[in-house]
């Protein structure tokens, strides 16, 4: 971008009848390497020239890279010759400078790109003109496309480069308190509508503390006891006098009258539990 020094420079070589681009965007090694490329290589070729880093998260810098990107590849389709896109590409820099660096308005910028134009087609090679390479055809194609890309945004360019933008970070922090685990003999935290001797009888498990103290309590009985002869020796004579039918019946009877034991202090223990919830419903029924 130019300091001031070097636009009054400019403005004397404008006077003097010389250029009024002086600054050379890409060069032509540049240019004839992008010519062999495709959209997608030419975009991030243009990237590596331009040193554009930071895409993923500047704007300012997508939009750039979109501008020239789109501005050599529409010239490449019009069979511009290497000189040409040379030209073309030096002449989108200095618009966009002008707006960037120079802060012209469009009317300004598009007085700019007149000058610029100036004696378009001229072969003489004494001519003044910046893009005396463009034919008068060319000269009014490269006017169109300018005016769909550059002028007819150029209040969104403007936006761009020369309005703050503030950096907005939206975070949203959220404090989740969890419920603590159920500690015996509380219960967990969705069965607290639940009466106490009933959690305690049907649901709750026994801690291992109590676990550990009967089986103690047992250890330590079944430790004292000692061994009666008389009760050894008829325990000898009890079991040599059962055949092996007497055991076959055993087998079945033992573990139905376990099942029905089992069912019958299941069934009571339901229907405690079903009078205890029939309770609390015509409770909760009554007016109070």
């Amino acid at each position: 971008m130019g300091e001031p020094g070097q636009e009054e420079d400019q403005d004397q070589d404008v006077t003097g009848g010389k250029k009024v681009i002086s600054r050379t965007f890409l060069s032509l090694s540049q240019i004839t390497a992008l010519s062999e490329q495709n959209e997608e290589e030419v975009q991030k070729s243009l990237e590596e020239f331009l040193n554009f880093k930071h895409l993923n998260t500047s704007l300012k810098e997508a939009i750039l890279l979109d501008y020239y990107t789109a501005g050599f590849w529409w010239a490449k389709e019009m069979d511009f010759s290497l000189i040409q896109l040379s030209g073309f590409m030096d002449l989108l820099n200095f618009l966009l400078e002008n707006l960037s660096d120079k802060h012209m308005s469009l009317g300004d910028n598009l007085k700019e790109l007149g000058r610029a134009m100036a004696e378009t087609g001229e072969t003489d090679a004494e001519s003044s003109g910046d893009l005396n390479f463009f034919s008068i055809e060319q000269a009014k194609a490269v006017i169109d496309y300018l005016n769909i890309s550059l002028f007819k945004h150029y209040k969104l360019y403007e936006y761009l480069f020369h309005s703050p933008r503030e950096e907005l970070v939206t975070s949203n922090e959220s404090a989740i308190e969890l419920a603590e685990p159920a500690d015996p003999p509380f219960p967990a935290l969705l069965e607290e509508g639940i009466p106490l001797d009933i959690y305690s009888s049907f649901i709750t498990s026994p801690t291992a503390t109590e676990t550990g103290s009967k089986g103690s309590d047992q250890e330590e009985s079944d430790q004292g006891e000692e061994p009666c002869p008389e009760a050894e020796s008829f325990e000898v004579d009890a079991v040599a006098g059962v055949t092996a039918e007497d055991q076959k019946s055993a087998e079945y009877e033992i573990p139905n009258e376990i099942i029905g034991n089992l069912e019958a202090d299941i069934n009571e223990k339901l229907q405690m539990q079903e009078a205890a919830y029939t309770s609390n419903t015509e409770k909760l029924k009554s007016p109070e």
